[in-house]
C-alpha cells in the first residue's frame, strides 16, 4: 500500500477529542438470553484521526458505529461527539446530526440506482439546504477521478468506482465524522488498496476525523490508531 509516511500526514490531535465514549453498554436479546455487546467501553478519538476498529463477525463494531452515528442508544453510558451526548438527544435533533455531521460508507455502497452519480451527491447537499451545490459536487468527482461519470447511473459503474462515489458523498457536506463499515470488504484487493488509499487522502486533507470498522488487517496501514474489540471490550492494539 502506497500511503504517505506518517511524519508527511498532517498530525491527529488526541487531546482534543471530537468522539467520547463514557462507559457504553449494549445489549441485544437473544431468544431468552440477554446478549451484551459491549460492556463499559471507554475511548476518546482525537479530531483528525484515523481509527480502525477491528474484530470478528458479530464482535460489536457496527453496533459501536450506529451508536456514534445515532442510529442506536447506548443503554448505558455516554457517546459525546463534540461536547454533545448524542444519545440524550431526541430523535428529530439525532436525525439532524446524521444529516449534518456524519458521512456513511457501506460495505455495499448504498447508492440510489436511479440517480445519477452527480445526483446522488446532491442529495446531502439538498437535504442540508447547502449552497453552492454544483461546484461541490464537480470538485469532490475531480478529486476521485470520476468526473466524467456524473450523468452516469451506479448499475453501469465498477465496484471500484462505486465504492469512489460513496467516499465522495460521505465528504460531500463537510461533515466532522466518517464512519465507515467493511468499505473494502465487496471489494478485490487491488481496488481495495486503491479505495484506502482515495480515503486515507480525502480524510486526512480535509482533516476529518474517521472511524472505520473491519474484520481485515489489510486495512492497518491508513490508521492512526488500531482499536480491537473482543468480549465486549475495546482494547487498543497499535497505532
Amino acid at each position: 500500500m502506497s500511503l504517505p509516511p506518517a511524519e508527511s500526514r498532517p498530525a491527529a490531535r488526541p487531546d482534543d477529542p471530537l468522539v467520547e465514549l463514557r462507559g457504553v453498554v449494549k445489549s441485544y436479546r437473544e431468544g431468552d438470553r440477554l446478549h451484551r455487546v459491549l460492556d463499559g467501553v471507554e475511548a476518546r478519538l482525537g479530531r483528525g484521526e484515523i481509527t480502525i476498529l477491528l474484530g470478528r463477525s458479530g464482535s460489536g463494531k457496527s453496533t459501536l458505529l450506529n451508536l456514534l452515528s445515532g442510529i442506536d442508544l447506548p443503554d448505558e453510558g455516554e457517546v459525546m461527539v463534540d461536547g454533545t451526548a448524542i444519545n440524550r438527544l431526541s430523535e428529530a435533533a439525532r436525525t439532524r446530526y446524521r444529516r449534518r455531521d456524519v458521512g456513511f460508507i457501506f460495505q455495499f455502497f448504498n447508492l440510489i440506482p436511479t440517480l445519477t452519480v452527480a445526483e446522488n451527491l446532491l442529495l446531502p447537499l439538498e437535504l442540508n439546504r447547502q449552497s453552492d451545490r454544483g461546484h461541490r459536487v464537480a470538485e469532490l468527482l475531480a478529486e476521485v477521478g470520476l468526473a466524467d461519470r456524473a450523468g452516469s447511473f451506479p448499475d453501469v459503474l465498477s465496484g471500484g468506482e462505486r465504492q469512489r462515489v460513496a467516499c465522495a458523498r460521505a465528504l460531500v457536506h463537510d461533515p466532522d465524522l466518517i464512519l465507515a463499515d467493511e468499505p473494502t470488504g465487496n471489494l478485490d484487493i487491488e481496488t481495495g488498496i486503491q479505495v484506502l488509499e482515495l480515503l486515507d487522502r480525502l480524510t486526512r486533507q480535509a482533516g476529518k476525523t474517521m472511524v472505520m470498522a473491519t474484520h481485515s488487517r489489510q486495512v492497518v496501514g491508513v490508521a492512526d490508531r488500531i482499536l480491537r474489540i473482543e468480549g465486549g471490550h475495546l482494547e487498543e492494539v497499535g497505532s
